[in-house]
């Protein structure tokens, strides 16, 4: 008995040194990608640690301008950099840490203070988490379909082309006429950009990033203070907050995380950089859940990872967790020693400039449906002479199905811009989730339904020429 004890013990002690030992592996693996991709191409990863600053500093701005007082930005500094570090150093991808879109507009619009914009967030996280440790993010992954995932992202970069023009459009000269410096700094930007398709080992983001802190220098030297140590405060929402602001504001939040933030970051990191290996859905939702479950009680903004913002990052040359790391850095610094200096520069950074980052940002997202029916395409793989088959079932890669023919084709077409429609028609994620897969399955049951229409007209027709070879033989 003793000797069994001891034997399934020692079994234990092996496994898991075994998987420590794989874990540590891993880990190391990924710090010799960060670092052989930094020292490749270090101006590359700097640029792209800053390609998503179009959809950060924009809510930033507006959770701390005028009366509203929903996060503490020091905080916020401080908790985003520091995941920005881990999770560079996990995953080895330029993975994001950006705000919760759902909740900010809910909290903007209401006007909440740091308990109700933390309790929010601290819900939204409960729920990822429970998910995530039941299993069910990753079965809810496999049960959707890439067309819907490449739906929800080209919806997104749709919602971002539009977020750009709004975002230009706040100028109070606004007139296209180029009369003025905001018209011809939005001209000069967009040729920037143009131009960055020819050379894209070019540092655009960085570029731009220096030509916005330049155009808002007058304006800071105006004002230098703002330096000082930060000193973290902690606390615990009431309990109504929970109950009735966090679910308002957090309910609309979870489909756009579970979709946007989790599901289709794992999917883009995949299509983007197939040499990493890509986060799983679950380990994305563990992510999404343990920094909201941290950051919160300190008034940090509620975060999440994003599609949007990592396609941002990967356009302007980020291609390794370095880039994020370096950002993390940044941020970190700013948030410990001079968090009154960066709201005052966030509110400084002008709109041409910040238009036309968002305006890349959805470029690059949008454009990753041009893979649709194609082999880069994560349900598709290439058959013989290249040609895109399909899978007949998804969940066992490696079997060939039938070649994807021109009406197949059409149905995905057809899915994916439904999704992107009701993404950008209804500005929910739900919506355009639930007009997708209503979509998909609508066809799937129209071929269940004729395939088997077409079994009981074959028995029908089966039952009939034995009938008359039973009579045949009868004469």
């Amino acid at each position: 008995m003793a000797e069994g004890t001891e034997t399934h013990s020692s079994r234990l002690t092996t496994q898991t040194r075994t998987a420590i030992r794989s874990h540590y592996d891993q880990f190391k693996n990924m710090q010799q990608h960060n670092l052989k991709t930094f020292l490749r191409q270090p101006l590359q990863e700097i640029s792209g640690s800053f390609g998503d600053l179009g959809t950060l500093l924009p809510i930033l701005i507006a959770y701390t301008h005028g009366n509203h007082s929903g996060i503490d930005l020091s905080s916020t500094l401080v908790f985003t950099g520091l995941f920005n570090i881990l999770t560079g150093l996990i995953f080895g991808i330029p993975l994001p840490v950006q705000p919760m879109k759902a909740i900010a507009a809910v909290a903007l619009s209401r006007n909440f203070n740091k308990e109700e914009v933390a309790s929010a967030g601290i819900f939204v996280a409960a729920v990822i988490s429970l998910l995530s440790v039941t299993g069910l993010l990753g079965w809810f992954s496999r049960r959707v379909p890439t067309p819907v995932i490449k739906g929800i992202q080209v919806g997104v970069g749709l919602s971002l082309f539009s977020y750009a023009g709004t975002v230009l459009s706040k100028y109070e000269g606004y007139s296209w006429a180029f009369s003025d410096l905001h018209d011809q700094v939005v001209f000069i930007a967009f040729l920037g950009l143009l131009a960055s398709f020819i050379f894209r080992k070019a540092p655009m983001a960085l570029i731009l990033l220096f030509a916005g802190i330049l155009i808002a220098l007058p304006k800071l030297i105006r004002d230098p203070s703002g330096l000082g140590i930060w000193q973290p405060h902690a606390f615990i929402p009431p309990f109504r907050s929970f109950w009735n602001d966090g679910i308002t504001a957090g309910l609309g939040q979870i489909p756009l995380t579970t979709l946007n933030s989790i599901i289709a970051v794992s999917a883009l990191s995949a299509d983007l950089l197939p040499d990493v290996p890509a986060p799983t859905p679950t380990a994305m939702g563990f992510s999404v859940a343990a920094m909201n479950l941290i950051g919160c009680w300190f008034g940090s903004m509620p975060v999440c990872h994003g599609s949007g913002g990592l396609a941002a990052q990967y356009r302007f040359g980020a291609r390794s967790g370095a880039s994020v790391v370096f950002l993390g850095l940044i941020k970190l610094v700013l948030g410990l020693f001079a968090g009154a200096f960066a709201k005052q520069a966030f509110q400084d950074f002008p709109n041409a400039i910040l238009g036309i980052m968002v305006f890349a940002a959805a470029l690059e997202i949008a454009n990753v449906g041009v893979t649709l029916n194609t082999t880069g395409a994560r349900d598709l793989m290439e058959g013989k002479d290249g040609i895109a088959t399909a899978l007949i079932r998804p969940g066992q890669p490696g079997e060939q199905g039938e070649e994807l023919t021109q009406e197949m084709g059409t149905r995905r077409w057809t899915v994916m811009f439904i999704t992107a429609g009701g993404i950008l028609t209804f500005k929910n994620d739900a919506i355009g989730f639930i007009a997708g897969m209503l979509c998909h399955c609508s066809y799937q049951l129209h071929d269940r339904y004729v395939a088997g229409k077409s079994q009981r007209e074959g028995a029908i027709r089966l039952g009939d020429e034995e009938r008359r070879s039973s009579r045949a033989d009868a004469r």
